[in-house]
């Protein structure tokens, strides 16, 4: 079942999934008003305080930019490369987490995507740690307590270069960091980030994607043709198949 504000198709009703949680008592606010720009106030915040770290093609950090400035798309239709992380979160059955995009999203919105997408900011003169970051979000978005996450549970398995234009006015441009984390967590989503979440079954995963009703993130859908299958099939044995030094260019279609 797809964790949503309204139930309507009965496939969802088939899938094992945890009950839904959404926040009462959030990690922060999530009312928001729109500004004139149309663009939802806590996500322009976001957009501004948020130091980003720029990169080089081989994930070398060059400088820093604001959030805004990376997922701005240039006249030219280029958009600065940045660092970015990617959280595939998997309960200990081994169903993965799918979440939906806010509508108050900038970038993507109402799109579905894993578990948490965001990127280590530069803190305190020095850039974050990619672990640290990934643990930041996930209690940021899904209110999970940095308490429960273990660093150690978390498993860098790659780096995926890649660009889209988005919607020509917002997009990515990113060296994505993939990590792959295994455990048992209680849910408390930030509506501001999130719409709908669930917990997917291996074996329901390709019959699940069609019925979506939104488009699935770029990075997603690329880690989903590529490499999510032979990830998936192998929790167990994550660190063998992980290649944390190279840097993949796949293709989205």
């Amino acid at each position: 079942m797809l964790v949503r504000n309204l139930l309507s198709r009965s496939l969802w009703s088939g899938l094992r999934v945890q009950s839904r949680q959404m926040a009462s008592d959030p990690v922060k606010p999530v009312e928001s008003e729109n500004r004139e720009d149309g663009v939802d106030a806590l996500q322009a915040e976001a957009l501004d305080k948020d130091i980003c770290l720029l990169v080089d093609e081989k994930d070398k950090m060059i400088g820093t930019a604001s959030k805004r400035v990376c997922h701005t798309v240039g006249e030219d239709g280029k958009v600065p490369l940045h660092r970015a992380f990617s959280v595939f979160l998997f309960n200990k059955r081994g169903d993965m987490l799918l979440q939906r995009r806010a509508s108050q999203k900038v970038t993507y919105p109402d799109y579905y995507t894993n578990a948490c997408c965001s990127h280590p900011l530069y803190i305190d003169d020095q850039p974050e740690e990619i672990i640290t970051a990934a643990r930041r979000r996930l209690n940021y978005e899904f209110g999970i307590p940095l308490s429960e996450m273990d660093p150690e549970l978390f498993t860098f398995m790659t780096r995926v270069h890649y660009h889209d234009p988005g919607d020509g006015v917002w997009g990515e441009h990113e060296v994505d960091h993939i990590l792959f984390y295994q455990a048992d967590v209680k849910v408390k989503p930030n509506s501001n980030e999130i719409s709908e979440y669930c917990f997917v079954p291996k074996n329901e995963f390709n019959s699940f994607i069609p019925t979506l009703e939104g488009p699935l993130t770029p990075w997603f859908n690329m880690i989903r043709r590529h490499r999510l299958k032979l990830w998936w099939d192998n929790l167990h044995r994550l660190k063998d198949l992980a290649e944390p030094h190279k840097i993949q260019k796949f293709v989205n279609e």
